[in-house]
């Protein structure tokens, strides 16, 4: 059911990049639009993770990395994606203060990971498991391939939105510079509640399928916490600069600047922690301070703890 959803979600996409074509140059442009969105899918699904890596400037690691805390985060990968039954994805760390991750890649077989130097910063080895969980469980979800194809997508329906403005609509729809400044605010904004409504439900079935792969909710739940505390406070200026990648990460990168949560493809963090203390059986009413004590103190302790 929800590959079906998700596949009425990418159709929806797809009708729209042909409807803001048909607004700018007619049946001519809606012809083109379709072209180009087909060339689009097919463009995305060999190299859409590689144009995301290479746009964060992400550095391929393992665990012969000079830096210690890199080398436990690439074996700690390695027995996740184990215990996962997944084949042992690529592994990229990204020089950037804001603490943050994703997965990309069109299928298990062919998966990176990526984290933030920020996000090994901040965190502990606990909460970085189960960190890394979660993107494992978008990989086994084949999620990857969805949120890097809609992201493009997105970037596509801005990029041909904008070029209604400089060639003014197709002039026999009768809507001038009206029309084809509706095009450019409206089709973006068609653009996100779409990915939006793709990313919010696999958000929360990452996390629970995440919580289950490293065996402990309240690692993720503390995570989460920090990344969200951190996200405020630290903005990031690559996905400022390409904000349709923003679906792509584990905590909404545009928190520095105050995103319209309207427009955010990332569920309330305060729910997703919720479901994940539920998961843990931690009462439901306390709230996770990233700088005071966890609510899980004194519970059992994992491999990395």
């Amino acid at each position: 059911m929800n590959m079906l959803r998700t596949g009425m979600l990418l159709a929806a996409l797809t009708a729209l990049f042909m409807g803001v074509g048909y607004l700018v140059g007619g049946p001519g442009g809606m012809m083109l639009a379709f072209l180009f969105a087909a060339g689009t899918n097919l463009f995305a699904y060999w190299n859409s993770d590689k144009m995301v890596l290479r746009m964060y400037r992400a550095e391929q690691v393992d665990d012969t990395h000079a830096s210690g805390a890199v080398r436990r985060y690439a074996s700690m990968v390695r027995e996740l994606a184990e215990n996962a039954g997944l084949p042992e994805p690529k592994v990229y760390i990204i020089e950037n203060p804001q603490p943050n991750a994703f997965a990309t890649g069109r299928n298990p077989e062919n998966a990176a990971v990526a984290a933030t130097t920020g996000l090994l910063r901040i965190l502990n080895e606990n909460e970085l498991a189960g960190v890394m969980a979660h993107e494992l469980a978008h990989v086994k979800n084949r999620d990857t391939l969805t949120m890097t194809v809609t992201a493009t997508f997105a970037g596509a329906i801005t990029m041909l939105a904008n070029f209604a403005m400089f060639f003014g609509g197709n002039r026999n729809n009768g809507g001038g510079i009206i029309g084809a400044l509706a095009i450019m605010i409206l089709a973006p904004m068609a653009a996100a509640l779409v990915q939006m409504a793709i990313s919010r439900g696999r958000e929360y079935e990452a996390d629970r399928m995440g919580a289950e792969i490293c065996g402990r909710p309240d690692w993720l739940a503390s995570a989460l916490a920090k990344i969200s505390n951190g996200a405020a406070q630290i903005p990031n200026e690559t996905a400022e600069r390409h904000p349709e990648t923003g679906q792509l990460m584990i905590i909404n990168p545009l928190s520095g600047r105050g995103a319209d949560n309207l427009f955010s493809t990332h569920p309330a963090t305060q729910n997703r922690i919720d479901r994940l203390m539920q998961m843990a059986g931690v009462d439901r009413s306390l709230r996770l301070d990233p700088d005071g004590p966890s609510p899980f103190e004194g519970r059992p302790r994992g491999p990395w703890g």
